[in-house]
C-alpha cells in the first residue's frame, strides 16, 4: 500500500486508498460476523448447548446470535463517542481490533463437554464483543468513503464498504465449504470449525496496516475548524435528531430481515427442516451471495440521481417476494437456489445506497453517532431476533407466515422513507 500523496506540507487520501480501506475493514468485520452466524446454525448447538434437546440447543445458539445486535447499539454510543469527537481513522481501527480480539478467542474456547455451562457464558461475552466492535465498525467505515467524495458520487464511495458484506460472506461460507469436504464430521467438530475463527487474525492484521496509513477526512478536519466538538454526540443526536434517527431505523428494517431470513434462517430451515446436505446448501447459498455483490454498484449507480426513488422501489419489491418466498424455498434445489438469489439480489439493491443514505440524514458533527446508531437499532429491531421469530413462525404457523413477516418489514422501511428527504443533491455540513 503507497503512501498518502502531499499537498503542501499535508497528506491526502487517493481515491484508491479511501475506497480499498473501507471495503477491506468491513469486509474483515464481516467475515468476523458471518463465521458466527455459521457456526451458531452448524456448530455451536452441538458442542456449547446440552445435547438433551437438540431443537433448544439450535434455538439458545441462535439466542447468543442476536447477542451482537444488542451490543451493536452500545458500541454505536462508545465509537461514535470518539469518532465524532477525535476522528474517523483513530476509531477505526479501535473499532477492528475489538472485533478482532473477540472472534479469535472464540476459536479457543472450551466446548460445553469439557467446562459445562461456562462454555454457552463465555461464547455469550465473546460475541457481545463481536457486536461492540460491529456496531463501530460499519458507520465509520461509510463515512471514511462518503466524506472523502466528491459530490456527485457519494453514492458510488459509500457502496464500498456494502461490498465488505458479501466478500465477508464468501470468505466465510468458502471457507466452512472446503471444511466439510475435507474433514470428515468428527475433525470438523473436534477442531475444523475453529480454524476459521483463529485464521481472522491475518485479515485484521491485514485491515490494520491499510487503516493506519490513511489520513483523517476532509469533510471532518474542516468541521473542526469550524466549531467545537459536541460534547456528548448522543445526547446530541437525541436532542436534535430523533426523527432522523427514527427514519433511519426504518429504513433499515427491510435490508435486515431480508438477509438473515436468506442466510441464517434458510441455512437452519434447509438443513434441519428440508434436510439439505449440509455442504449443498453452503454451495447454493454461495452462489446466491454472487447476485448480492453484483447489484450493489448497480443499485448505487442508480442512486446517483436520486436515493429515495431506488429505495422506494426495492422495498416495494421486497414486500411482493416475501408473498411467494415459501413456495419457492419448499419446491426442491432448485427452488431454493431460485430463492436465495432474487431474494439476495433485491438485497444489494437495498444495501447499495443505503449507507449514504443513512449517512446523509445527520450533520458532519454528529454523522458518525447518529448513523451507527439508526443502523444498530436497526440491526436489533430487524435482525438479531429474524432468525428467531422465522424458525417460531415457520414452526407454528407454517413458512409462509415466514414470507409475511419479511413483507410487514418492507413496509416499515416505505413508512421511514416517507418520513426522509432526498439527499442526493446537497452538500455535506
Amino acid at each position: 500500500m503507497t503512501s498518502s500523496p502531499a499537498i503542501g506540507n499535508k497528506l491526502i487520501n487517493t481515491p484508491r486508498q479511501v475506497l480499498f480501506a473501507s471495503l477491506v475493514g468491513t469486509a474483515v468485520e464481516f467475515f468476523d460476523f458471518y463465521i458466527y452466524a455459521t457456526a451458531a446454525v452448524l456448530v455451536f448447538p452441538k458442542l456449547f448447548f446440552p445435547k438433551s434437546d437438540p431443537a433448544s440447543s439450535v434455538l439458545a445458539s441462535l439466542a447468543t446470535f442476536a447477542i451482537a445486535f444488542v451490543a451493536r447499539p452500545i458500541g454505536s454510543a462508545l465509537f461514535g463517542h470518539f469518532g465524532d469527537r477525535i476522528g474517523r481513522k483513530r476509531t477505526l481501527v479501535l473499532a477492528l481490533l475489538t472485533m478482532g480480539i473477540s472472534t479469535f478467542v472464540i476459536g479457543t474456547l472450551p466446548s460445553y463437554h469439557a467446562i459445562g455451562i461456562a462454555a454457552p457464558v463465555l461464547l455469550a461475552f465473546c460475541r457481545f464483543g463481536q457486536g461492540i466492535g460491529l456496531g463501530g465498525e460499519w458507520g465509520g467505515a461509510v463515512l471514511l468513503a462518503v466524506e472523502n467524495a466528491p459530490p456527485s458520487k457519494r453514492a458510488f464511495y459509500g457502496m464500498f464498504p456494502q461490498l465488505g458484506a458479501p466478500l465477508g460472506f464468501l470468505l466465510s461460507g468458502g471457507i466452512f465449504l472446503a471444511l466439510s469436504r475435507w474433514l470428515t464430521d468428527a475433525q470438523f467438530f473436534a477442531f475444523g470449525w475453529r480454524l476459521p475463527f483463529l485464521a481472522s487474525a491475518v485479515l485484521v492484521l491485514l485491515g490494520l496496516y491499510v487503516r493506519l496509513s490513511i489520513t483523517e477526512t476532509p469533510v471532518f478536519e474542516s468541521a473542526m475548524k469550524k466549531a467545537r466538538p459536541a460534547q456528548v454526540p448522543i445526547a446530541e443526536v437525541f436532542r436534535r435528531h430523533t426523527r432522523d434517527v427514527i427514519a433511519g431505523i426504518l429504513v433499515c428494517m427491510a435490508t435486515f430481515v431480508l438477509f438473515y431470513l436468506m442466510t441464517v434462517f434458510a441455512l437452519s430451515w434447509g438443513t434441519t427442516a428440508l434436510h439439505y446436505p449440509r455442504a449443498e446448501f453452503l454451495v447454493m447459498q454461495l452462489i446466491a451471495v454472487v447476485f448480492f455483490g453484483a447489484t450493489i454498484p448497480l443499485s448505487a449507480w442508480m442512486a446517483e440521481r436520486g436515493r429515495r426513488p431506488v429505495m422506494f422501489g426495492v422495498s416495494f419489491l421486497i414486500a411482493v417476494f416475501g408473498l411467494f418466498m415459501a413456495r419457492m424455498f419448499a419446491a426442491g434445489p432448485t427452488g431454493a437456489l431460485w430463492m436465495m438469489s432474487l431474494g439476495l439480489a433485491l438485497m444489494g439493491i437495498t444495501y447499495g445506497p443505503l449507507g449514504t443514505v443513512v449517512s446523509e440524514l445527520f450533520p458532519t458533527p454528529v454523522r458518525y453517532t447518529g448513523s451507527s446508531l439508526a443502523f444498530s437499532m436497526a440491526g436489533i429491531l430487524g435482525a438479531s431476533l429474524a432468525p428467531y421469530i422465522a424458525t417460531w413462525l415457520a414452526e407454528s404457523f407454517g413458512l409462509a407466515y415466514v414470507g409475511y413477516y419479511l413483507s410487514a418489514s418492507a413496509v416499515l422501511s416505505i413508512l421511514g422513507l416517507l418520513m426522509i428527504r432526498e439527499t442526493s443533491g446537497e452538500e455535506l455540513k
